[in-house]
């Protein structure tokens, strides 16, 4: 494929994810891409989550942060299957999804690189597991998503 149709490709991508991601389940607030980058037959993706949704600000504190980790795997998920839907060339992907922290800094809370043919069973219930078995690597804490330590990032690159 030529660079015309990657950029088509990429393109196709950056408008699907405007329109189809532009809410969530669990919280409108926008997904925001910070960077892309397509070489060869694979791609990197990095975003920052979703923050919890308004109307969140009224339930506890633990239901709104199991909401926000919730939607942030959920669009990892998504964000692997648009990927793949819209670059047909692309085999490989390494995903980062970020969260914004209270001091402005983004913390890595979702990590990994997933390729086409991972393919799930349509009895995996939990949300957690399926992203797991697709390849990505969080921590868990009782719901929330944590902050990924060194480690754990050194290892799902």
């Amino acid at each position: 494929m030529g660079l015309v149709g990657q950029l088509s490709d990429i393109g196709s991508f950056i408008r699907a994810q405007r329109i189809q991601m532009r809410f969530g389940k669990f919280s409108r607030a926008p997904l925001r891409l910070l960077r892309f980058e397509l070489g060869g037959n694979a791609v990197e993706c990095d975003w920052v989550s979703r923050a919890a949704d308004e109307w969140d600000r009224d339930i506890s504190r633990r239901s709104s942060d199991l909401n926000v980790s919730t939607q942030a795997l959920q669009d990892a998920m998504a964000i692997r299957d648009l990927l793949f839907r819209t670059l047909p060339g692309v085999n490989t992907a390494s995903l980062r999804a970020f969260r914004e922290s209270v001091a402005g800094e983004h913390d890595l809370i979702i990590a990994g690189t997933v390729t086409r043919e991972q393919q799930l069973s349509r009895y995996v219930a939990s949300v957690a597991m399926r992203a797991k078995l697709l390849g990505l690597h969080f921590w868990l804490e009782d719901g929330t998503l944590e902050a990924l330590r060194a480690e754990e990032c050194a290892m799902s690159f």
